[in-house]
């Protein structure tokens, strides 16, 4: 199965590089699987080098990073202080098993739990969000002695097994059928309600209600946990209306569930918080996170456990273990990453870009082009949903759309491009999740950019 966001790898046409491939790009044709692809149409970029806000070809051609690469690098490419950490940590302790203390693993815990709502005081490190998310559903059934997980159509958790299982989109076709236990739910979707809402607060009502007639009709009793994206991410980054995240909190206080929030993607000032779901005041059982602790620059992530489910293992082992989990070099990224947020009020600054330059060139975008069907996001989380027809809100393109039928995306994905933008699309989707630390010259040639390349998506648009 090819999916648009994997298939923004590829590029159009032949490579301006040279005559002849590099060896680089003859070693990657001959010998590399890229994930969610069909391999014989490939035509892949060799980034060459990247520096803050933008990445290069073997050429020279740049490209302006407006999706931070898969959403991971906050701080933006090569930033300095991460880079010396990492340098600096090899020197002393490249390596290390996980049932030893070191100093980078333990100060990154410590850093974290600072940094989470409530209670959350306690970290099991993994390598990557999708390891984070089988940890987290772990741990919640061992606390519970519960089997089934809820969670969302409109999802991604991860390609291993258990997370795909538990992930809406259509990633997960392929690994069909999945883990045991398993329950999907509508989540709330405003411009497209699956509850023909008329309204943010009556969507929340809405979408409320049916979480609930879900949970009692598969027994609350037998139900682990509920897992679901504080801001749905790869699937249309769906801000929840005021309220949603606080109803779900109640129900799962009501019934002994745990209340899972998976901030792989929308955490660490990503939503103009430390984490997204702070916009509510509310605070889960368990937090999962990666891409924007250490912004990719060595693979790490993790778990964040309340004190009350940590206590569940002070006299019983904890059910899992990776060789890798803590690795001291990830965790010296992930030292100096999140005080470069602190010292330099990165997540202040995400937030303040968002609402004063990004929300309203989006807005503007959307009075103009007639392709915009709707904009919406929080911080420098933001999705332009693209329609064939404003009333009737065709998608510019058929859900889960390849070949001749997602052509308008990819022409619009192409004069991105082509222009010097690297986009993030996905399905009907253009995101725009450029670095925290974007210069605003280059936030607004981008964004200039997207203006500019929406002509291809208005060919394809009624009126």
């Amino acid at each position: 199965m090819t999916i648009d966001l994997e298939r923004s790898i590829s590029r159009s046409g032949p490579s301006a590089a040279a005559a002849e491939p590099s060896a680089a790009y003859r070693n990657d044709r001959a010998h590399v699987i890229h994930s969610w692809s069909a391999q014989a149409g490939l035509d892949p970029v060799v980034v060459a080098g990247a520096s803050g806000s933008h990445f290069w070809d073997e050429s020279g051609r740049r490209w302006l990073d407006f999706s931070s690469q898969l959403v991971n690098v906050n701080l933006g490419h090569q930033h300095p202080k991460l880079v010396a950490a990492i340098q600096a940590q090899a020197a002393r302790l490249c390596t290390v098993a996980p049932y030893h203390a070191n100093e980078a693993t333990a100060e990154a815990a410590r850093l974290i739990a600072q940094a989470a709502p409530g209670d959350l005081n306690k970290v099991f490190f993994t390598n990557g969000g999708a390891e984070a998310v089988e940890n987290a559903v772990r741990i919640a059934r061992h606390h519970t002695g519960r089997l089934k997980v809820l969670s969302a159509y409109r999802s991604y958790h991860g390609a291993t097994a258990g997370a795909i299982s538990l992930t809406g989109d259509p990633r997960r076709w392929g690994a069909e059928p999945g883990m045991p236990g398993t329950v999907r739910f509508w989540g709330p979707y405003p411009y497209r309600s699956a509850f023909h809402a008329d309204s943010p607060a009556q969507e929340c009502e809405r979408a409320l209600a049916h979480l609930a007639d879900t949970l009692m009709v598969e027994g609350p009793h037998t139900v682990a946990a509920v897992l679901l994206e504080s801001v749905v991410g790869g699937n249309g980054i769906l801000v929840p209306p005021d309220g949603y995240l606080q109803g779900v909190r109640e129900l799962c206080d009501r019934h002994g569930i745990v209340m899972i929030a998976d901030e792989v993607m929308a955490g660490f000032g990503r939503c103009g918080e430390w984490f997204a779901i702070d916009h509510w005041g509310v605070v889960p059982d368990l937090i999962t996170f990666a891409k924007g602790v250490n912004c990719g620059y060595v693979p790490l992530g993790g778990v964040i456990l309340s004190e009350s489910i940590a206590s569940t293992f002070d006299d019983r082992p904890f059910p899992g273990g990776l060789t890798y989990s803590g690795h001291p070099l990830a965790c010296a990224a992930a030292v100096a990453c999140l005080n470069v947020y602190r010292e330099d009020g990165i997540i202040e600054r995400a937030r303040r870009l968002g609402e004063r330059i990004v929300r309203p060139a989006l807005e503007e975008l959307q009075r103009r082009h007639p392709s915009v069907g709707e904009v919406r996001g929080l911080g420098m989380f933001w999705a332009i949903e693209l329609v064939r027809d404003r009333d009737s809100r065709e998608p510019l393109v058929p859900y889960n759309a390849a070949g001749a039928d997602n052509r308008p995306m990819a022409e619009f994905a192409a004069a991105c491009k082509q222009r010097g933008l690297w986009p993030f699309v996905h399905f009907n989707r253009v995101h725009v999740a450029p670095p925290l630390t974007i210069d605003e010259a280059d936030l607004r040639s981008g964004l200039a950019i997207i203006d500019d390349a929406l002509q291809a998506a208005d060919r394809h648009a009624a009126g």
